[in-house]
């Protein structure tokens, strides 16, 4: 795969075509792929930063949302919607996407922990980022999840 342009915008800072895009790879993955009906537009994306990666056709390969402090947890900030298209996994580009979202987090919301909420499956992948898993279990939307946390106040 060719270089991937990488942003970060604000949701003001979002085109209709930014939206558009970030809507069907999260349908794609989160309601097809892993057929899970949910409502996704969950008026949180307005408060959020967004993290796209696009490839040399100008087509969205991987996307995280960026939750500031308050917003889901009252100490830290939050990455969220984690995914990558199908046709990109393999490759690198979800550790690259996600080393991008904490520099990121850690940029836009200053220097505090980072929390996730994590599919199980996912465990592994996210604590070699960094991620410790806080003990706190929970299904959500019929998935096994775990809250993680990169401890930056403590770096």
């Amino acid at each position: 795969m060719n270089t991937l342009k990488w942003e970060n915008k604000s949701f003001d800072e979002l085109s209709t075509h930014d939206i558009y895009a970030i809507g069907h790879l999260r349908q794609e993955v989160f309601v097809v792929e892993q057929n899970c009906p949910y409502l996704d537009f969950d008026f949180k994306d307005q408060k959020c930063w967004h993290v796209m990666a696009w490839d040399e056709n100008r087509k969205m390969v991987a996307y995280s949302r960026l939750l500031p402090i308050g917003l889901k947890y009252t100490d830290s900030s939050a990455i969220g919607r984690v995914i990558t298209s199908q046709n990109v996994r393999g490759l690198g580009i979800g550790k690259e996407l996600m080393r991008k979202s904490i520099n990121y987090c850690l940029e836009v919301f200053g220097k505090h922990n980072i929390r996730i909420s994590a599919q199980d499956y996912l465990l592994k992948f996210y604590s070699e980022l960094g991620f410790v898993d806080t003990g706190n279990k929970y299904l959500e939307d019929n998935f096994p999840h775990s809250e993680m946390c990169l401890n930056i106040e403590k770096q």
